[in-house]
């Protein structure tokens, strides 16, 4: 089956050249035009996606070679498009940054896969001419790839945006599609992971605006949509199944488990696919918010990602009547998973200067927010120790961004189940605090490129149903 599917990969020479707030008025532009866009962000990202999934009014996508393979890339694109008039993709740092001499995982790699045209923001700051030997550059550097357009960012005033414009187009034989001036004003200030997200922003949807307006009075909106349209035709890899996952176990409508997610201010880094997995296999999702619930609500498992729990200590640290309920439910065996800034929650306490904040205490260690990165990239996990939710002997993939550094004491009672291939996780060479039925890791993992864990978590969310919960609780049931 070959498939044609309009789209675009909106790209930069570097990071921070303006390519998430030029797609987000990219993408808020066509849907408020009455198309149906379908966002995606590549790479691992939680903030960017929160953002276009905001702008475009459809939830928004990673698309990440390191954690998934070329196949699963390519047909989670063409499912995740289904239904949408044109895909907006917006890439990750610069084109061709690959974590190695050949540029492997790179936006550029990701465009090739896809068939896809790309526009290039690039920065202009104190140059002219130059910016055309650049982006012929990266003509020559891969010539495979459909470099369509270029948009010009920071631009200082007319003579210089007409030299580099005329540059460009004489030189490279591609079109300017627009340029964007130096702005006045901050309608998306950052943080140290990027952008402030969406859910901290009481102003958000004005954010966007101020985007869309952006892109409509500086860039060719219609050149771009041609360009979209010119993209190749695509055919999906393979017969395999997208999740990869057996038949879920038996379980009447009176038997299935309920798995809670805590989803607020703190916490809310989360895959759609991974809650979209869970509820496939037939689990009932939980909506749980820390901060303002008094306890933990009927559940069979606990999911618990990643977010900035230092942004909302003050209120976590108050809700004691939750931390509490969350503590003693861990000690009833509660199946719990944590990613990041659920387990900086599950632990004894945050410190943040001289301050030190309470926390669950389920973990007996605590953790100290600091200035610089502790962890910042892809990385790869071997299982060593037996956990309820990955075989030993298993590898895993993910990623990680924290700048809190875990205060390690007395882990008795704790197993450290992975060794660390690649990445910081808890240390340099260990990650994975295991104790009672509770996993905790500072490493994001991706349903599509590791689909078993949704399917062990359920099948201990049905076992904690059946057979813990009715007899009051136990210490773990490995």
């Amino acid at each position: 089956m070959i498939i044609s599917q309009p789209r675009v990969i909106i790209s930069a020479l570097r990071g921070g050249s303006g390519k998430t707030i030029l797609s987000l008025g990219i993408g808020a532009n066509w849907s408020r035009e009455g198309h149906r866009v379908a966002p995606f962000k590549k790479g691992p990202d939680f903030i960017d996606p929160g953002w276009l999934t905001l702008a475009c009014g459809r939830t928004c996508h990673n698309l990440d070679p390191f954690m998934m393979s070329q196949e699963k890339v390519l047909n989670s694109f063409l499912e995740k498009s289904r239904g949408a008039e044109m895909s907006l993709i917006e890439g990750n740092r610069g084109l061709y940054d690959g974590m190695d001499l050949q540029g492997r995982y790179s936006t550029a790699e990701v465009a090739k896969l896809l068939n896809c045209p790309v526009v290039l923001i690039v920065d202009v700051t104190m140059a002219t001419r130059t910016v055309a030997a650049m982006v012929m550059g990266c003509q020559k550097f891969d010539p495979g790839l459909d470099i369509a357009g270029v948009i010009l960012n920071r631009v200082a005033g007319k003579r210089q945006g007409d030299l580099v414009r005329e540059s460009i187009e004489s030189y490279c034989q591609i079109p300017v599609l627009g340029e964007i001036p130096k702005l006045k004003g901050n309608f998306f200030p950052e943080r140290h992971m990027g952008l402030v997200p969406p859910l901290e922003r009481d102003r958000a949807g004005k954010a966007i605006e101020w985007a869309k307006r952006v892109v409509e009075d500086h860039l060719d909106l219609r050149r771009i949509r041609e360009i979209a349209n010119r993209a190749g035709p695509l055919k999906p890899q393979g017969t395999r199944p997208l999740w990869e996952t057996e038949t879920a176990p038996e379980a009447d409508a009176r038997d299935v488990p309920r798995i809670g997610y805590i989803r607020d201010k703190a916490f809310w880094f989360y895959y759609p696919e991974n809650l979209a997995q869970l509820e496939g296999l037939g689990a009932e999702l939980v909506e749980i918010n820390s901060i303002t619930s008094n306890d933990l609500p009927d559940i069979d498992a606990l999911y618990i990602g990643g977010g900035f729990p230092e942004v909302q200590v003050d209120a976590l640290a108050s809700n004691s009547l939750f931390r509490h309920s969350l503590k003693g439910a861990v000690a009833k065996g509660l199946p719990l998973y944590a990613e990041c800034g659920g387990m900086m929650y599950l632990g004894e306490g945050l410190i943040l200067g001289d301050k030190h904040f309470p926390m669950v205490g389920a973990l007996p260690l605590k953790f100290r927010l600091e200035k610089k990165p502790q962890g910042h990239g892809y990385t790869i996990l071997r299982v060593q120790k037996r956990n309820l939710y990955f075989p030993e002997g298993d590898t895993l993939r993910g990623h990680e961004f924290h700048y809190s550094r875990p205060l390690m004491g007395d882990l008795e009672g704790v197993r450290l189940v992975f060794r660390v291939e690649r990445g910081q996780g808890l240390g340099g060479s260990r990650d994975g605090l295991c104790t009672n039925n509770l996993l905790a890791t500072y490493s994001h993992l991706h349903a599509i490129g590791y689909p078993a864990w949704a399917r062990r978590f359920f099948e201990a969310a049905l076992f904690f149903k059946r057979h813990i919960k009715p007899s009051g609780g136990l210490v773990g049931i490995l």
